[in-house]
């Protein structure tokens, strides 16, 4: 995930931009860092979901992403 640096930078602008217009300069930093925050997001929410299994009340039938139970 993102530094809680820029985590804090982007929540800042975006109070920012709640309460007064950004500059262009802003603007254009909110754009990049929501951006590299979105693909961050979707990257680990992504390998999240690979490493989910799904199972019925016996475990030994568990079946991972894309293989069928044997």
């Amino acid at each position: 995930m993102l530094l809680k640096e820029k985590m804090d930078r982007i929540n800042v602008l975006a109070k920012k931009s709640k309460q007064e217009t950004l500059t262009p300069d802003e603007k254009k930093e909110q754009e990049e860092l929501r951006a590299e925050y979105l693909k961050s997001f979707r990257e680990h929410f992504k390998r999240h979901l690979e490493t989910i299994r799904f199972s019925d009340d016996n475990p030994n039938n568990c079946v991972e992403k894309g293989k069928e139970k044997q």
